[in-house]
């Protein structure tokens, strides 16, 4: 399985969702997974924020695009190329105040690209291309938005991720979310990060059983 594997938190050896996306991919490997690791960390190596000549050349023609033009979409080409080539995704990040850090939006606004990653239909639809791959959403939260808690309404993350990644063609994406793991006692992180490392497992679990990831 061709595994491309997004790490986004500004932490490094701190940081949890690292630390529980490390765990994921041991889980997989216990689950005699064969993987192959595309990595990126968009948090040391961001990708650029699209800009008015990004724009420009995402909606010319690729036939009627100039060199310049080409060059300014060259870097985010690339990436759809390796989402494209990848069988899963395996994304990890924390919430920054309510949504993803602003390294991943920078992701998102380079992967959603007409012509690669997703098709307008011949009645106007939006067809994404994006339909075999399996998507695990890893992400930390530092307070408790579980259903039924008093900040649940405030998630505007996950539906954020739905919407971006299903316009792409992701249907029925995974999502282990630890929380709280910043504003809460010791030993209550402690079994919020413990609940995320058994979903993670049980999801591994449930890739492996999957045929074409054999």
């Amino acid at each position: 399985m061709k595994l491309l594997h997004v790490d986004a938190s500004p932490k490094s050896e701190r940081s949890n969702s690292r630390a529980l996306a490390r765990h994921f991919i041991a889980c997989l490997r216990e689950q005699s997974v064969a993987l192959d690791i595309d990595y990126l960390d968009v948090a040391q190596n961001p990708p650029e924020h699209i800009d008015e000549s990004f724009t420009i050349a995402a909606y010319t023609p690729a036939v009627q695009r100039t060199a310049a033009m080409e060059q300014a979409l060259a870097a985010s080409t690339a990436l759809c190329q390796r989402v494209l080539d990848a069988d899963a995704f395996l994304f990890a990040m924390p919430m920054h105040n309510f949504s993803y850090p602003s390294v991943f939006k920078a992701f998102i606004d380079n992967i959603v690209r007409a012509e690669l990653t997703y098709v307008v239909g011949s009645s106007g639809q939006y067809i994404g291309l994006l339909t075999r791959q399996k998507t695990l959403f890893i992400t930390t939260r530092g307070t408790d938005m579980r259903a039924g808690m008093p900040l649940s309404h405030m998630d505007a993350l996950t539906p954020s991720l739905k919407a971006a990644f299903g316009f792409i063609g992701i249907q029925n994406p995974e999502f282990v979310n630890a929380q709280p793991t910043q504003f809460a006692a010791t030993e209550e992180r402690e079994k919020a990060l413990q609940r995320a490392r058994l979903q993670l497992s049980d999801v591994a679990r449930k890739w492996a059983k999957e045929q074409v990831f054999k």
